[in-house]
Parts: C-alpha cells; structure tokens; sequence
C-alpha cells in the first residue's frame, strides 16, 4: 500500500513540475510582448557599433574553415580535460584504466590526423 502511495505522489510531483516548467516560460514571454513599448523607427533599426555611425553592411562571411579550426579547437580542448581526472586517480586505476587512455589518445591522434589529412588545419 505504501509504495502505491509514493508512486502516486511522485507522480503528482513529476506533472506539476512539467506543468509549471512550460507554462512558466510561456506566461514570462507572453507578458513581456503585452508589456513592453512596440515603437518601430529607423534609428532603432541601425546596426549599433559603439555609437559609431555603421559605415559597412554588419553580416560579415567568414571562411567556413575558421570554423572548422575553432571546432577542432573546441573538441580537443574538451577531450584534454578528460585527461586530468584519470591522472589524479591513476595510482588508484591501475593498468586497465592505462590501457583505456592509451586507446582514448590514439582515437584522438586518429582524428587529428584525419583532420591533418583533409587540410583543415591549414589556415589559407
């Protein structure tokens, strides 16, 4: 009997905080839009830079490879702070965990290589 009981609040629990979880934002925004001063004007429509007079259109195309670099940037920047928790633990893993990390070091010798390989590291 208890653990219909608990079932059934959790339940409760669970949909309220689903409820409120959409409705919350839903209510936020919609009083926002009611609320606030909808005055257009073409001085509010200006691209602002630093209270510069804009002298050039602001949608600026950038080489899809700096994109490329940064995300190769980002990936392994995030994958390298994997490396610090095993090396504090690494007397308490022992050799499976070495193993492991040998592996996860050749996956990303793999990707950088591969990377290397389609000339996304070079710059021009």
């Amino acid at each position: 009997m208890d653990l219909l009981n608990v079932y059934k609040n959790s339940t409760i629990i669970l949909l309220i905080f689903l409820v409120l979880g959409l409705l919350l934002p839903i209510v936020a925004l919609s009083l926002g839009r009611m609320l606030r001063p909808n005055v257009r004007s073409e001085a509010k429509e200006t691209t602002y830079e630093s209270g510069i007079e804009p002298f050039h259109d602001s949608r600026v195309q950038f080489n899809v490879r700096y994109y490329m670099f940064a995300l190769l940037f980002v990936i392994f920047d995030v994958e390298t702070v994997f490396l610090y928790p095993w090396a504090a633990a690494y007397n308490q893993l022992g050799l499976f965990a070495l193993v492991e990390m040998i592996i996860f070091i050749a996956m990303l010798a793999i990707g950088l290589l591969y990377a290397w390989k389609k000339k996304v590291l070079t710059w021009m």
